[in-house]
């Protein structure tokens, strides 16, 4: 084994000392901006699934360095958030003391995985350096009318004591902690991602990310072009608007459902003869989260307004309404047209209340009208329709919704973002309220009298040190007991006003990071939240890498706010990363890692004990990249010991050379482009092919140097250290990478004996990396081999790869 911990410490400081990592960020030719995802310091520190995200990323970063790209690869800590202040609370420290150990921790080890930081430019989103600026950034919401506040329903989690966005529940439970979400009255603030929800569906097509996390988007965003159509209630000037997909099936509608929270409810159930059953029914729905009540497998649940009709402006038919818990108010309108023939919500709940259900499309045009056993949710013609029977019911759509005089839209699963949180770990929301100006209709904005914004020359509003930081749970931030914090002057008037005490959501500070990181520590930087030319000449992200988990959180955020960036004329683009690739999950030995489990990998040992280099390596030849792998404790040990032959190779002197053999040129050209495609496993996979012939053949002297510059992406420290030995200039990670010859790179052909059950039955010729499958095709083709699958049944085929096939029979 090679003297890997001497190695390392070495490295370490030559890279530091010379700057190896750090660009010059105004005169880089060929900027190339690699970045991960943003990590928020655990409390256990590193784990093993981090470093496989990290150093999946750097290995694209020092390839793309090789390349001749100035590469800039920076690195911080979102470390703002419930995570990080429960861990706190468990451990009895305060947040802001904890923070500092967990940066310290979290930094050594982040040095330990060898990556190719510039660590002059990290950030940490709890420095008041940072969140003045991420204020700034909600300030801006505010001016652009984005932000705004309102009382409202929202998700609130027991345990953490705090509202979450509807991205933050996962099957009604929250996603920190696996709490049940109930819904709860308060007063918050909200981003209008919604504005933005036609440009964030729509520039999906043109943006080179992972096909599921534009799948999840598109989904989350949920666009549903249909109608808005009004409904009469008896007795009543008010109707009901319901938005409905299929307005060609209105004639069926036998009823009418309401959200429970619906306002029409309220202003409805004084008229209705059970009142008392409506309010209990009401207060039921409302102790569910959206995600509960929304279930597909739910039971359905309702109350009838007795007394109530609607009238269908089809037929003029009167039809019962209901309230009905899996009817939400934040999709559509909160009412809809209930046909239970052709959707099967309503159809279940038909059956349950014994409603009516009536057949409005045929699949076929000669089908005679009957109830189905189950609804019918496909297009046909349709019947019980009036003058439209017959029609195509796609086609009779349009003409449908003039005659029940009823206006076209598009519509949206998206909701706006609520950013507010009632915890004390993260940047104070910076709005100021006073009652003198509300009292007199004053303020920034009309709708909102009374609110003001934090004048940008006052920025940040520091989050103060207080020793009672844990959260009340009255859906008030514990701020709001500190008077010394929320006491202040009214920008307006300057009479007595009151801070928000209010937080804001830990996804707003990693919405923009990416954008400071090329201006830190530049003077620019301390007037401006970016170096408008730096950002020109880095930005959008070329290549960015992290979890699919985070498609409609981190990811759906970012891109809402580079768009509101960009039409305000304050940056260039509307996209922040021109490519991003989501990385699969890395589970321990067939199961994923968990504390619970006892199972998670602290990757300190494995890299005390083998060398950072063999983790690096032993994580990317697990599989592609954006599959994930399994980590097997014994599986280390291969990669541990080719890392052991290429140091014995690089002990003796090289065979010299002009040019790299021609054999060479097939390896080069293939790994090339496995990197590319983030394939770094057959990348490792052909390492070890040379490797093997150079041990055997003799290392000529030009073959083994670009050996080791493919090496070095993976390996950084030992190819670094053997670079040196074979006398090449500092550094290997700032040569360039081996170029191949096109004509020269096909594989070459090799020779494959065929056995029939141990015994030689012929040869085939084929390239170099024949599969096991194509090897069986061409075996079996063979006459000899032929005659004797007749006579028997094919039992197995064992493959040695290129060398030889065994039939057994």
């Amino acid at each position: 084994m090679h003297p890997f911990s001497k190695i390392e410490k070495k490295w370490l400081k030559r890279w530091e000392k010379s700057r190896v990592y750090e660009p010059d960020r105004r005169k880089a030719k060929k900027p190339f901006y690699n970045l991960m995802m943003f990590p928020y310091p655990s409390a256990e520190g590193l784990h093993v699934g981090n470093a496989y995200a990290f150093v999946g990323s750097d290995v694209y970063g020092r390839f793309k360095r090789l390349q001749g790209y100035d590469v800039f690869e920076p690195i911080g800590l979102d470390g703002f958030g419930i995570h990080s202040e429960n861990y706190a609370i468990k451990k009895g420290v305060h947040p802001m003391k904890q923070a500092k150990i967990s940066e310290k921790n979290f930094y050594r080890q982040l040095q330990m995985i060898g990556n190719g930081f510039a660590w002059n430019e990290r950030l940490e989103t709890y420095d008041p350096e940072y969140y003045k600026w991420t204020q700034w950034l909600f300030v801006q919401m505010w001016k652009h009318g984005l932000a705004y506040r309102k009382k409202q329903s929202v998700n609130w989690c027991p345990s953490c004591k705090t509202v979450l966005a509807d991205e933050q529940v996962i099957a009604g439970k929250c996603e920190r902690c696996g709490t049940p979400v109930v819904r709860k009255e308060l007063e918050q603030w909200f981003f209008k991602i919604t504005k933005y929800a036609d440009k964030l569906l729509k520039d999906l097509d043109g943006i080179d990310w992972s096909e599921k996390v534009k799948t999840a988007q598109r989904n989350w965003i949920g666009k549903s072009s249909g109608a808005l159509i009004a409904f009469k209630i008896r007795g009543h000037l008010q109707t009901v608007e319901v938005f409905t997909t299929r307005p060609d099936t209105i004639f069926g509608a036998t009823y009418l459902v309401l959200a429970p929270e619906h306002g029409i409810v309220e202003a409805l159930k004084a008229d209705a003869e059970n009142l008392k059953e409506i309010d209990k029914y009401i207060i039921t729905a409302a102790n569910k989260s959206e995600g509960e009540r929304i279930a597909e497998k739910k039971a359905k649940t309702g109350v009838e307004l007795k007394g109530i009709k609607a009238i269908n402006p089809a037929n003029g038919q009167e039809i019962p309404v209901y309230a009905a818990d899996y009817v939400v108010s934040s999709y559509g309108t909160g009412a809809i047209m209930a046909v239970p023939a052709h959707d099967e919500r309503d159809f279940e709940f038909a059956k349950k209340f014994h409603l009516p259900i009536k057949q409005v499309v045929a699949k076929e045009k000669s089908e005679k009208p009957a109830v189905s056993p189950e609804a019918y949710g496909g297009e046909g013609y349709l019947v019980n329709s009036g003058k439209f029977n017959g029609l195509k019911s796609e086609e009779a759509k349009g003409d449908i919704v003039d005659y029940v005089g009823g206006k076209r839209v598009d519509t949206y699963k998206l909701r706006d973002w609520l950013i507010s949180r009632q915890r004390y770990w993260g940047p104070p929301i910076p709005m100021v309220y006073c009652e003198r100006c509300a009292e007199e209709r004053r303020g920034e904005n009309k709708e909102m009298p009374g609110w003001y914004a934090v004048p940008e020359k006052d920025l940040p509003v520091k989050l103060p040190m207080v020793e009672d930081f844990r959260p009340t749970g009255t859906g008030q931030s514990p701020l709001a007991a500190v008077k010394s914090f929320y006491e202040t002057k009214c920008p307006g008037c300057g009479a007595k006003a009151r801070r928000e005490t209010d937080v804001s959501d830990t996804f707003l500070d990693s919405a923009w990071y990416y954008l400071r990181y090329p201006s830190v520590g530049l003077e620019s930087g301390k007037k401006f939240p970016w170096d408008k030319i730096i950002t020109a000449k880095w930005l959008p992200v070329d290549m960015y890498i992290g979890g699919a988990e985070h498609a409609v959180l981190h990811l759906l955020y970012t891109r809402f706010v580079a768009m509101a960036l960009k039409d305000w004329k304050l940056i260039g683009f509307a996209e922040p990363f021109k490519v991003f690739r989501a990385h699969g999950l890395l589970l321990k030995e067939g199961a994923k890692m968990s504390k619970s489990k006892g199972n998670v990998v602290n990757p300190d040992e494995y890299i005390s004990k083998y060398g950072t280099d063999a983790v690096r390596m032993y994580l990317m030849f697990l599989a592609p990249l954006e599959q994930g792998g399994d980590w097997y404790d014994s599986g280390i040990m291969g990669v541990v010991r080719f890392l052991g032959r290429a140091w014995e190779v690089g002990q003796k002197k090289p065979i010299g050379q002009k040019s790299v053999s021609p054999w060479m040129h097939a390896h080069i050209k293939k790994i090339t482009m496995d990197i590319s495609a983030l394939h770094y496993n057959t990348a490792i996979s052909e390492l070890m092919v040379i490797l093997n012939r150079l041990e055997k053949e003799g290392a000529g002297q030009k073959d083994f140097q670009s050996f080791l510059i493919m090496l070095s992406p993976f390996a950084p420290f030992l190819a670094e250290e053997l670079w040196e030995a074979q006398g090449g200039k500092f550094s290997v990670h700032r040569t360039a990478w081996p170029k191949f010859n096109p004509d020269l790179a096909e594989p070459e052909e090799i020779e494959v004996i065929v056995q029939v059950n141990g015994k030689v039955r012929g040869r085939i010729k084929a390239k170099t990396g024949l599969s096991k499958s194509e090897a069986q095709k061409l075996a079996l083709e063979l006459e000899a081999v032929k005659k004797q699958v007749k006579s028997g049944t094919l039992k197995q085929v064992i493959y040695i790869q290129d060398k030889v096939v065994n039939i057994v029979l």
